[in-house]
């Protein structure tokens, strides 16, 4: 996982699919339903962790643009 489009990917093979409107917010939900996917125990460690990694990268970017 090297981008916001593989978290999108991994998210999409649960159904899930994210659109708040807002880039920053949509990588909030992202990490909130990443987390609950690793909770729930369908998603590896390492999965959950790298797409943590990518997503906290992105969110800094997103930051840094507003």
């Amino acid at each position: 996982m090297q981008n916001l489009y593989d978290v999108q990917q991994l998210l999409k093979k649960f159904g899930i699919y994210v659109y708040v409107g807002k880039r920053l917010w949509d990588i909030e939900v992202m990490a909130m339903e990443i987390d609950h996917l690793y909770k729930a125990k369908v998603i590896s460690k390492n999965d959950f962790l790298n797409a943590k990694l990518v997503l906290n990268h992105e969110h800094r970017i997103e930051e840094k643009n507003e």
